[in-house]
């Protein structure tokens, strides 16, 4: 109320209105147009001065009865407070408010504003005892939609605190506590607060996890571990949660331990290189070397997960947290109760369990083994492969060589097994002997044949043939192929003996002899052919080789590879068993016997014309004219017959 009207009585304003009306009694022809006829003149022409707009223009400083009460300081004086009485809010801020009234679709809101707001019932099925009175937590979504409304959300204020919340916990390591609400690709989602965060599948358990659908509806605690304040993405984890339990079991349980502290723990799980245990909180390696005093191929042999047994602590590591278990420890050392019987000169049976190419091992009982070197392995002096000898798994009987028990070790031998077949070499294998063995191995310059096991000797390539010359003894005989041979000599001291195949038949070079004698032509063809020379078939087999200068036909070319043609013997080595022949020197003797006939045929000639002379010389006395011409036709033709004569060929 003014200053005006702050001491009147309460009949005055009306007294005010009379006055007014008085002075009003000659209204104008604006004033009257569309006002009632029995408003005053005063509030006709208020009527009728004020321009027809939309109530958000209406003045409200002018009471019931169309008189203006406040004068403008005043009313904004009045508005001020009366606007103070209201909250001022901003969109997208959290607000408290309470619940002033229910439909049967909405919920009625009362944040201190001025107006309500209406949240619709669905972000509320989580308060199934809702009523009114209730205090929440809303957000301001819009101060006025389209429709004039107050906006406000539930569920976007729970988000959003939810965010708040995860975001504090994630910077501060504090624990969540979320539900599981459904399976997902990769993992599980876990409502946190109302905000749907993300489990992946590896953040579910220190073990691996393949049912996920066990994990649905649980309500558990876990750990923020990573998230994206873009587009508001969490990520939890519960195994942190288990890990770091483990952490804190581990240091307790590392801080008590001590070498040589048996335990007793479970096979969590067994990898190619060992087993690790489970202490109980901690685990621990059981090395595969440390599981049984034997040899062990794989620890799955021996272990298996989910099973409990007593461990010995080996060593551990305060700053890596690390835990050497050991198993065979807990039992003797088998060296150190070695059975009486295994002694020098014992016979023992062994499984092959390692094989090397100096040899193999044979597992005499577990944990004490011997090795069988190559050289023991058979009384034959070639060399043997063990890995072709020996298979794994197998058992072989062997002979203690030598027992060193302080240095744990053993040697043993096979071939000692049986007598040496070498101490009576000479009455089994004398000397010119024949006999049939097998090829065992080929080598450039001769083959290894085996008479019996721990016996053999080597045929040279020199002694394979007779008549035959190879460039590699493969071209004669293979791998496993029999083969008769005649004993040549005795190494006994080396173990050595010296076979001969072609000492099976008579040396065919004494007859050859008188067959190729040098200068004899024999067709021959050519089967191998190079810059230097070429090699040539002969008849009985027999090869031989003639140079490159000796390839030249008569019209100036060289011989070709596969070409039969006749060949002359040139030399013949009987003790090197060799021949070289020539097809140039045949069509050369050809030439050379046809000009000797020739100058043969002039001296022949030549004897006659002179015999003639001297006969008609005899039987005239004088020469006559006719006589003369004769002379001189004889005298010319022996002039020509020495002139032939003296010639080169």
């Amino acid at each position: 109320m003014n200053s005006e009207t702050s001491g009147t009585p309460n009949n005055e304003p009306a007294q005010n209105v009379a006055a007014v009306s008085e002075d009003t009694t000659n209204p104008t022809p604006a004033e009257s147009n569309d006002a009632p006829a029995s408003m005053s003149r005063a509030a006709r022409h208020y009527y009728t001065s004020v321009p027809e707009t939309s109530h958000d223009d209406f003045d409200w400083s002018v009471d019931k009865r169309n008189v203006a009460s406040y004068k403008e300081d005043d009313r904004q004086k009045f508005d001020s407070l009366y606007g103070n009485t209201f909250k001022s809010i901003a969109e997208s801020e959290l607000l408290r408010g309470s619940i002033v009234g229910l439909t049967k679709t909405d919920a009625i809101i009362n944040i201190g504003f001025k107006s309500d707001g209406l949240i619709s019932l669905n972000e509320f099925r989580d308060m199934p005892d809702l009523k009114i009175g209730d205090d929440i937590e809303v957000m301001v979504v819009e101060k006025e939609d389209r429709n004039g409304h107050l906006n406000l959300s539930r569920k976007l204020a729970r988000a959003a605190r939810a965010w708040q919340q995860i975001v504090d916990f994630y910077k501060t390591g504090e624990l969540v506590t979320g539900t599981i609400t459904s399976k997902t690709k990769g993992g599980l989602i876990v409502d946190v607060y109302g905000l749907e965060t993300f489990l992946p599948g590896s953040q579910i358990d220190v073990k691996p996890v393949t049912d996920y659908d066990q994990y649905v509806g649980k309500t558990m605690d876990f750990k923020v571990v990573k998230i994206n304040e873009t587009i508001r993405n969490a990520v939890v984890s519960h195994k942190a949660l288990i890990e770091s339990d483990i952490e804190q079991q581990r240091s307790v349980i590392i801080g008590q331990l001590e070498k040589g502290q048996v335990l007793e723990g479970t096979v969590k799980n067994v990898t190619d290189f060992g087993a690790f245990i489970d202490l109980g909180g901690v685990d621990g390696l059981l090395y595969i070397t440390d599981i049984s005093w034997g040899r062990v191929t794989h620890p799955s042999e021996v272990l298996h997960n989910g099973q409990k047994l007593n461990v010995v602590v080996l060593d551990f590591d305060d700053e890596k947290k690390r835990i050497s278990l050991g198993l065979k420890q807990l039992t003797p050392h088998p060296w150190d109760n070695l059975p009486a019987e295994i002694a020098e000169g014992a016979k023992i049976k062994g499984k092959v369990v390692n094989i090397e190419d100096y040899g193999a091992f044979l597992e005499i009982m577990p944990g004490v083994e011997g090795l069988v070197h190559v050289s023991e392995i058979t009384w034959s002096s070639q060399p043997i492969n063990a890995k072709e000898f020996f298979k794994l798994s197998e058992e072989y009987e062997a002979v203690v060589v030598t027992l060193d028990k302080d240095e744990r070790k053993m040697s043993l031998s096979i071939k000692q097994m049986t007598a040496d077949p070498w101490d009576s070499i000479e009455n089994r294998f004398p000397v010119d002997s024949r006999h049939t063995g097998v090829v065992k191995n080929i080598t450039p310059y001769g083959v290894f044949v085996e008479l019996e096991t721990g016996i053999g000797g080597m045929i040279h390539i020199s002694d394979l043939s007779w008549i035959k010359r190879y460039n590699h003894p493969s071209e004669f005989v293979k791998v496993g192929d029999k083969i008769e041979i005649a004993i040549l000599s005795i190494d006994k001291e080396n173990r050595k003996l010296a076979l001969g195949h072609k000492q099976l038949e008579e040396d065919p070079w004494n007859t050859f002899e008188t067959v190729f004698p040098i200068g004899s032509i024999h067709d021959g063809s050519v089967t191998r052919k190079d810059d230097k020379g070429a090699t040539v078939q002969l008849q009985y087999g027999l090869e031989a080789y003639s140079p490159a200068r000796h390839l030249r036909k008569e019209d100036g070319r060289n011989v070709e590879a596969e070409e039969t043609l006749p060949f002359m013997i040139i030399e013949f080595d009987r003790n090197d068993k060799r021949i070289m022949v020539s097809h140039a020197k045949v069509w050369e003797q050809v030439k050379n016997d046809e000009k000797e006939a020739a100058r043969k045929d002039a001296v022949s000639e030549s004897e006659k014309t002179k015999k003639a002379v001297k006969n008609i010389q005899s039987k005239v006395e004088k020469a006559t004219l006719g006589d003369l011409g004769t002379l001189a036709a004889i005298k010319d033709k022996m002039i020509q017959a020495e002139s032939d004569e003296k010639a080169p060929e």
